[in-house]
Formats: structure tokens, sequence, C-alpha cells
């Protein structure tokens, strides 16, 4: 197979990948290693018409810049240590307006009843994502992803991507177990569905995105 004019037409696909994680890593870094997804799903695709080069390669891309993301983004804390960063900075707002200055760590720490050595650390360092910010270039804040359940980002992306298309009840499901943080019970008793039955719903959707990653 010619790789150069693989890469020339999958480049719409690299590019729309790259964009997803453009906040950690340069553009043409993330660029490359989609080439290299390229060239290592080129060795092994094999063509018997039934599955697309794209649709091959697309997992060979993405694990490309997710390992290069890895080695770069500053994300590197727990959803744990995420949300108490955002408490401690909620309450450094209040306490500002009531107080009309600024609080002192100690004065957080009273506060919040946390220990202020935790409370110097979550201030001190500036690479601690806020809740409030977006992850990556994925137009998802923080506190969408550390409500949802575990599954891993690109199944997350592709979900922002498709929500809009499914058919109810599956969309409200998909909003209000991923975005609503409601639990499987919640949504059932909302929709008037028995559990298992968002739980079946919620896995066939999953699968189905997942098959497309």
């Amino acid at each position: 197979m010619d790789v150069g004019a693989l890469i020339l037409e999958n480049e719409g696909l690299i590019y729309k990948l790259a964009h997803y994680f453009s906040n950690y890593v340069n553009i043409e870094d993330l660029y490359q290693a989609g080439c290299i997804g390229i060239i290592k799903a080129s060795k092994n695709y094999q063509n018997d018409k039934n599955t697309k080069f794209s649709s091959y390669a697309y997992s060979y891309i993405l694990g490309e810049m997710k390992a290069l993301v890895r080695e770069n983004k500053p994300f590197k804390f727990s959803k744990e240590i995420i949300s108490l960063k955002s408490k401690v900075e909620k309450a450094k707002t209040l306490l500002t307006q009531k107080l009309m200055y600024e609080p002192t760590n100690e004065e957080l720490s009273v506060f919040l009843e946390m220990p202020q050595s935790q409370i110097d650390e979550l201030l001190k360092n500036p690479q601690l994502n806020s809740i409030d910010d977006t992850y990556g270039d994925t137009n998802m804040l923080m506190h969408e992803i550390i409500s949802m359940p575990d599954i891993d980002l690109d199944t997350l992306i592709m979900l922002k991507e498709v929500i809009n298309n499914l058919e109810e009840p599956d969309r409200t499901i998909m909003i209000e177990r991923y975005y609503e943080d409601m639990t499987q019970c919640e949504v059932a008793k909302n929709l008037g569905l028995k559990q298992t039955c968002v739980s079946r719903k919620e896995a066939k959707v999953l699968k189905k995105i997942r098959q497309n990653v």
C-alpha cells in the first residue's frame, strides 16, 4: 500500500482527531502521531472490502495521539483531587465576598474544616485543572467528566457527538446518566421504566459507539 497516499487521503480524519487534544499538544505533533498510526494500520490492514481503511485506521490514529498526550498533558490528577480544588476555589470566592478581602489559607482551613497543608498543596499547583475548565478540545467541562460513570475518553468523545441523534428514550437516558449524574434507578423512575431496561439501553448505546471507535 502507498503509505504517502493513505496519509493524504486520511488527513481530514487525522486533523479531526488531533483537535480533540490540541489544548495539550502541538497540533503538528498530533498530526505526526496520526501519521504513525496510519503507517501502523497499513501494515495490518486486510483489504477484504468489508471494512474501509479509514474505519480500520481510526483506533491506530487515536491510540498514537493518546500515547503522545499521556506524555505531555498536565491532566494527571484524580477526579477527587480536582473536585477538592474546585471546593477550595469556591470557598475562597465566597469568603472574599463576605470578608471583603482574600482569605488566608488558614482561614480557608477553618471554614472548610480541612487541614491547611492540604489547602496549601491544592492552591500552589498551577497545573491542577479547575472543575470549570474544559477537557482538552472536547468542549466538555471537567465537572461533566467527573460526574460521569467511568468510560474511556474516545467513547466519551463519540457519545458527545452522537447523543443528539439518538432516539427517545435512549437520548434522555444517556443525557441523564452521563451529564446529569443520575443513577440508573433514578433515570428509570423518571421515565417510568424498569432499571433493567435502562441498563440494557445504556449498554446497547455504548456498545454501538465503541464498535465505531
